[in-house]
């Protein structure tokens, strides 16, 4: 049964991704020349694993990275990946529990609350980085989620677009519905049981039938 809907951020609830791509492109190519397509390869990690995997004995790099994407962040274009909207009220109408959770943290939410103060509004849970220990692709985040929502894990289904975060959900036991926003269809689809270009189209029915 179809009890809960569990949304990533980035690249599934906002056409971010690609902006994303300039500012880590960017740092990537000043810190690490060495390693081109870097902000490829990141995509999908908090701050703090792409510190300790890339930057961890760079004090400088990090506060300088931490101060422009804070920066950045305040004045990104936060526009809804299409259908987004008309679906995610339609699982509401329907009584589907609805949760994002996201690797961003909470000054980061900010910046998005400002930009679109009715997002809250679209989610009975919201968790960020500060709430789970164990980033994706650990299925903790995703665990957490069905605990608050007070589901089980075979009654919900996630929507994602890194690999990382495919990952997450497949190892949380879940129904993992995969956005190609990000990456290539072709790419994610062993990761995943459906991979849709967006949410134009795509109906309570069809989610439901996944289960």
């Amino acid at each position: 049964m179809f009890k809960a809907a569990l949304f990533d951020l980035d690249g599934v609830v906002f056409n971010t991704e690609p902006q994303y791509s300039i500012f880590w492109g960017a740092m990537c190519r000043k810190y690490h020349p060495d390693q081109p397509g870097l902000e490829n390869r990141i995509k999908g990690q908090t701050l703090v694993q792409i510190f300790d995997a890339h930057f961890k004995d760079m004090p400088d790099a990090q506060a300088d990275i931490v101060n422009g994407l804070n920066d950045y962040e305040g004045h990104m274009s936060y526009d809804y990946i299409e259908g987004f909207e008309p679906f995610i009220a339609v699982l509401r109408q329907h009584g589907v529990l609805t949760a994002l959770v996201t690797s961003s943290n909470v000054p980061k939410m900010q910046s998005v609350y400002r930009a679109h103060p009715e997002l809250e509004r679209c989610f009975d849970a919201i968790l960020t980085s500060e709430h789970f220990r164990e980033s994706k692709p650990s299925p903790d985040c995703y665990l957490q989620a069905a605990r608050i929502l007070g589901v089980s894990t075979d009654e919900c289904v996630v929507f994602e677009d890194s690999f990382n975060g495919l990952r997450s959900g497949k190892a949380a036991r879940m129904v993992v519905v995969g956005l190609s926003t990000t990456n290539a269809e072709e790419t994610i689809a062993p990761l995943c049981d459906r991979v849709i270009p967006n949410f134009a189209g795509f109906d309570f029915y069809q989610c439901a039938n996944l289960l």
